[in-house]
């Protein structure tokens, strides 16, 4: 894939014009309130003896997220490790699930207690029971729902995200003052939503190369990945669906969740990356509120981003903000 049409200069300026609906606060505040007054309680089970790990504990977690529904999640930390811990809440990429726990070994490795999150729908252990209208226009999930914000798939996900940091404050040994939020693609959007909507109750963020933001212009200029499926719907659609559309998806945007977050913030870009324009990642990194935010720049990078270079990179990052496992 050729260089993207803006280079750094221009994408360290670039700043879209607001989608920010007017009532995007008390949306999400009226979402979250319901979601929290289902009540639900945190419940952990051990996991360890039939995955063979010896450094490693494994808890299989089921907390409360959308409408009350049991979301899971693996709770993963050094064995014997005295706590409270820094926790980094792990959301996962479009398509993926929490997976099994030898997956997610890097942060217990590095010290961190690990809460990785499933994604409703799309893992295989949390189902999406509840569907909106019950409309996807084309496959996957960037259209499910999508006739209003009330009814799309990513008003549940965002939730169960927002759901996972509150439920580490009843999960022991885990040190609620410490909570960094990451994930890549998807993941990395998730993070930038969560880190958006709980405010001061974070300690850091690192979107990887995030998808979920800046809607229109990924449609436009992604080559492949999920924005073309809002492309495939909005063919079909187009005479009457173009701005409800987008209007839907102003709710859901990185960008909007980047003016309302605070952390510390670690973002990665891959300028070639045919899935997440660069542009879409810089208007959220741009516009990000909190003064504390640092972008890892991938010249040749594509989707994959920094790959085996990422984790490295982060942990320095963390280490130089009093977020290491020893620290004070």
């Amino acid at each position: 894939m050729p260089l993207p049409d803006l280079g750094l200069d221009e994408l360290a300026d670039y700043r879209p014009e607001s989608t920010l609906p007017q009532d995007f606060d008390a949306f999400w505040e009226r979402t979250l309130a319901e979601a929290r007054a289902h009540g639900g309680e945190v419940k952990a089970e051990p996991a360890t003896v039939q995955y063979g790990l010896r450094t490693v504990e494994v808890e299989d977690v089921r907390f409360p997220g959308w409408n009350g529904e049991p979301v899971s999640a693996w709770l993963l930390r050094p064995r014997g490790a005295q706590g409270p811990l820094p926790v980094v809440v792990g959301y996962q990429g479009y398509s993926g699930g929490r997976g099994v726990p030898t997956e997610h070994l890097l942060w217990s490795a590095a010290g961190y207690a690990q809460l990785v999150v499933d994604s409703r729908g799309q893992g295989h252990d949390t189902p999406d029971r509840t569907t909106g209208d019950g409309t996807q226009w084309a496959e996957g999930f960037m259209t499910r729902g999508i006739d209003s914000p009330e009814n799309y798939y990513y008003r549940r996900l965002i939730t169960d995200c927002v759901r996972a940091v509150d439920a580490v404050a009843e999960l022991p040994g885990l040190d609620p003052e410490r909570i960094v939020l990451t994930g890549g693609s998807q993941g990395g959007g998730l993070a930038l939503a969560a880190a958006g909507l709980t405010g001061d109750r974070v300690a850091a963020v690192m979107p990887d190369v995030p998808f979920l933001c800046h809607y229109l212009q990924g449609a436009q200029l992604s080559l492949d990945g999920p924005y073309q499926e809002l492309v495939k719907y909005l063919r079909w659609h187009s005479r009457h669906r173009v701005q409800p559309t987008f209007e839907t998806l102003a709710y859901f945007d990185g960008v909007n969740f980047a003016q309302r977050a605070t952390a510390p913030a670690l973002f990665s870009v891959g300028l070639m990356d045919p899935i997440c324009p660069p542009r879409t990642v810089y208007a959220a990194y741009n516009l990000y509120a909190g003064q504390d935010r640092t972008m890892t720049v991938w010249p040749f990078a594509d989707h994959a981003g920094g790959c085996g270079s990422n984790p490295p990179a982060q942990l320095a990052w963390l280490h130089a903000r009093g977020l290491a496992p020893d620290a004070d």
